[in-house]
């Protein structure tokens, strides 16, 4: 490697540091915006709509990526038990090659070749959140979801079966649109594999490198009420 291509590498990975840093800045001072709407949120409203359907904003963008396609598919649906309980079931699925113990927004690690597992996995799950508003749209959640995964080879030929359970520690945001037809849910979450089986040949040494949990990850939920 000459002098050129290692500058040029070093700058390519400052602009990619600096990318994500701008989002992650991006995405607290949306939420902190949130909270200076709150005061709209300020009166108990005893005719709230108990029903709801919404997904993610990343089965939108993260079905974009081009180099670890997600294949991604969440349907939300909840209850609301009173104004400020909430139980919500995530029938989700989505494929991914690299350890879910590196930062997809602020690890470099993520995508790069010697981390890929030698295949991919394809996981299948329902998740149960129950939500509790904290303080006006304030909320915190816990999210418990046991997955079924499927181990496919670099030809794409499955090779074994594995489960896990994995959990999502998340605080957000609600914010109502349109007469609280719609709403918003900014997030920030930990995310923990609390428990899966022994990973095939090659996955468990790609995946041993890495923690079980992840702090930081963002998140944006989006449903309807009815």
């Amino acid at each position: 490697m000459n002098f050129t291509t290692l500058h040029f590498s070093i700058v390519s990975h400052k602009i990619k540091y600096m990318q994500k840093k701008i989002l992650f800045i991006g995405f607290v001072l949306m939420l902190t915006n949130a909270l200076h709407l709150s005061a709209q949120y300020a009166k108990t409203d005893s005719t709230y709509k108990r029903w709801f359907v919404g997904s993610s904003l990343f089965v939108l963008l993260g079905n974009l990526d081009t180099k670890n396609p997600p294949n991604f598919a969440q349907l939300n649906v909840g209850y609301r038990i009173t104004g400020k309980d909430v139980i919500t079931v995530e029938p989700k699925t989505w494929k991914y090659a690299w350890p879910n113990g590196i930062h997809p927004f602020f690890n470099n690690a993520y995508k790069k070749p010697e981390e890929k597992f030698p295949g991919s996995i394809r996981e299948f799950g329902i998740s149960l959140a129950y939500t509790r508003f904290l303080w006006k749209g304030l909320y915190a959640e816990l999210n418990v979801m046991p997955t079924w995964q499927v181990f496919m080879n670099e030809q794409n030929k499955k090779i074994n079966n594995g489960f896990q359970i994995f959990n999502t520690y998340r605080v957000g945001y609600h914010i109502k649109l349109f007469k609280d037809r719609f709403f918003i849910q900014p997030s920030m979450a930990i995310t923990h594999r609390a428990f899966h089986t022994t990973l095939p040949d090659g996955f468990k040494q790609q995946d041993d490198k890495w923690s079980k949990f992840i702090f930081g990850e963002p998140g944006f939920h989006f449903g309807f009420n009815f």
